[in-house]
Parts: structure tokens; C-alpha cells; sequence
């Protein structure tokens, strides 16, 4: 491929060189349009698509778009992965992950891999260069797994993993596509757990405490587990109606279970204070917009909120807090911490009720 590319005689491990447009002016997810032939430089990994999960916000924003219509919603995903060289929502600027196979591994590459190992990339379709050739025609647009035919190209420095034996391809994607959520819930929760008592006289029998709006979701449910795992005391979890309530009736995720509109910010702070009040740490999991003052105002001062969620107006949230005089950290959640699917899968494994609402989720 080199030497032919019309963008770059250089390769680059951020994949630079797959840039059309703007060409050598981005890296790959801010560019418009990227080179998604299927020929690779030497440093590339070239994966044969089996399926592509769209994330929640974005395949919420297209479901909301087009009313339901599975077909409309599967001809512009067709528009988008066409016209872009990749599955970047317009709206959203988010993408999703995909499985598949390794067709050909460039001897340069660090990836480890080779070719017909089956993996889950763990970076985001809206900077992976991706082609696709069989119209989409087996999937009918209800659902944010995407069966797929068509080739993707992982950079030098992107990242993957090889799909584990003991679980299905499809539990492992939806693990592998949230991963990052309870990772860095895990890494602040323990960081809260680790400081001295500002009162030695009273903070002996409590730990940190952690409320998470979504909590019965995909991201949700695992950020409690890691929440639990990491020495959280008091776990809340947000849901929106009695029917989320149930999913964690009785699995021992949360200490409290909370039915409130995680975007009124008076409401949920209201339903809250009966469950203990604000947090040491609000996680945001909910795939709608409006959740930024909400979330400021359920984290106690000198806590902090992490944004999970790519439907976050993050303008709103600094603005918000400036606003409201709240002392808190914020942190994007960016999908990489190191060792994140390991940990994952590691919560899934053990923790019988996550792996039940996972499994629960491919079943209906």
C-alpha cells in the first residue's frame, strides 16, 4: 500500500495516513472521511466484520429520528459507513465497537495478532476505517447488535482482544463495549477508599459511596459491581421505572434502588435524599441528554462525577457546576484504562447477577 495511498508515502500509528478529509490536517476521529480500502500498510490489521454494536446514544438518536423505522435506521447507518469510511454518527460523534476475524496481520504491527484470531475491537467505529458489503441485509434496525459482512483496519496503535473462550462472541462484545465503565469506577472508588478520615472519630465503619444513574444497564450494572468490588459502603442505583427497579431487586448490585428522571435535577435530588443523600462519586450511564446538572447535584462536595454516557452535553456540565458553586471533579469516561476487558470479564464471571442481566439482554 505504500506509495499508493493517495493521502501519505508515511504511515502512522494514530492513522494519520487514513485521513481524506481533512487530509494531513486530523487524526482519524475528528476527520470527516477516512481510506477504508481493504489493502494494509505494514503496521495495520485488517479484521473481517462479523458484527458491529452501535452505542446506546447513538443508536438512540437514530431510533428517535426515524421513529422506530428499522429500515430508515439501516440505510443511514449504509449512508454513514459510505460516505464516511466509517460508523461516525453525525449527532452523537459516537460509534460502537465491532467483532470479527483477523484476515491479515501487517508484519509490522504490536498488536499481537494473527490472522483467524477471532476479536472484539476496543477502540471506537468512529475512527476505524470500515467497509461494508452485504447491505446490512441481516439486520432489521431494532437493536444496537449489527450483523455485518465487510472489513475494518485497526492502526498501529489501536487496541483489540481476543474473544474468550468460555463466552459467546455476542455476551462478550456487549462486556467488551463498556468496559471502561467500571475500570475507572474501580480506580476512583479504591482512590476514595485509600484516603485518610477527615474525621478518624466517625468515618471508621464508612466507606465510599457511590450513586449510579442507569444502574440497570449494561454500564451501569457493572460500574456497581466494580463500585462493591472496589469497597464502596453505600451504592445507589438510578433507575427510570419499576420495571429497572425489578432487574436489581434482590441481586445485592445496590444498597438502594431508586426510581427518579435522572434529568430533573430537583426530583432526583429529592428521591436521593431518602436513599443517604449525595455521593462520594456519581456515575453517569444513561444514553439521554440533561443528565449534567442532575448529576452535579447528587455528588457531595469534593466528589466526583464520571460521564460515561456520549450523549453528555459537557459545556453544560462545566457551566452547570461553575453555576450551582459545586466543588466537584469531573472526568470523561474515554474507554481506556489498562487492563479494562480483563477486568470486565473478570466482574462477569464472578458476579452471578451481572452476568444474569447481561444474558438477559440477548434474550429479549
Amino acid at each position: 500500500m505504500p506509495g499508493t495511498s493517495p493521502v501519505s508515502t508515511t504511515t502512522s500509528p494514530f492513522g494519520v495516513h487514513r485521513v481524506l478529509d481533512p487530509a494531513g490536517k486530523s487524526l482519524p476521529q475528528a476527520a470527516r472521511v477516512l481510506d477504508a480500502r481493504p489493502e494494509i500498510w505494514p503496521d495495520e490489521v485488517r479484521i473481517d466484520i462479523e458484527t458491529l454494536n452501535l452505542d446506546a446514544a447513538s443508536y438512540r438518536q437514530l431510533h428517535d429520528k426515524h421513529a422506530g423505522d428499522g429500515a430508515a435506521i439501516r440505510a443511514e447507518v449504509l449512508e454513514i459507513v459510505g460516505e464516511r469510511g466509517k460508523m461516525q454518527n453525525p449527532v452523537t460523534g459516537s460509534g460502537g465497537m465491532l467483532i470479527g476475524t483477523v484476515a491479515e496481520a501487517g508484519p509490522e504491527s504490536t498488536l499481537g495478532l494473527v490472522a483467524g484470531d477471532r476479536v472484539a475491537t476496543l477502540v471506537s467505529l468512529s475512527l476505524t476505517p470500515l467497509a461494508l458489503t452485504d447491505g446490512l441485509e441481516r439486520w432489521d434496525g431494532s437493536g444496537e447488535r449489527v450483523p455485518a459482512k465487510g472489513h475494518a483496519i485497526l492502526f498501529g496503535r489501536s487496541i483489540a482482544a481476543k474473544l474468550p473462550e468460555d463466552l459467546s462472541p455476542e455476551l462478550a462484545l456487549m462486556v467488551m463495549d463498556v468496559c471502561g465503565a467500571p475500570a475507572l469506577v474501580s480506580r476512583t472508588v479504591r482512590g476514595y477508599a485509600a484516603r485518610p478520615p477527615s474525621d478518624p472519630a466517625t468515618s471508621s465503619v464508612d466507606g465510599p459511596s457511590v450513586v449510579v444513574l442507569g444502574g440497570a444497564g449494561k454500564s451501569g450494572s457493572l460500574s456497581l459491581a466494580a463500585a462493591a468490588d472496589a469497597g464502596a459502603t453505600r451504592r445507589v442505583a438510578v433507575v427510570r421505572d419499576e420495571a429497572e427497579a425489578a432487574l436489581l431487586d434482590g441481586t445485592g448490585l445496590a444498597t438502594h434502588v431508586v426510581v427518579a428522571d435522572a434529568r430533573n435535577p430537583i426530583g432526583l435530588s429529592e428521591a436521593l435524599a431518602a436513599a443517604g443523600g449525595p455521593a462520594d462519586l456519581t456515575v453517569v450511564c444513561v444514553d439521554v441528554t440533561g443528565c449534567e446538572q442532575p448529576a452535579i447535584l447528587a455528588t457531595a462536595e469534593g466528589g466526583t462525577v464520571i460521564f460515561f454516557s456520549m450523549a453528555t452535553n459537557f459545556a453544560a456540565a462545566a457551566l452547570g457546576a461553575e453555576g450551582l458553586a459545586a466543588d466537584v471533579t469531573m472526568l470523561v469516561g474515554n474507554g481506556y484504562v489498562p487492563g479494562h476487558a480483563a477486568y470486565a470479564l473478570e466482574l462477569l464471571r464472578g458476579n452471578a447477577a451481572v452476568r444474569e442481566l447481561f444474558e438477559g439482554r440477548l434474550t429479549h
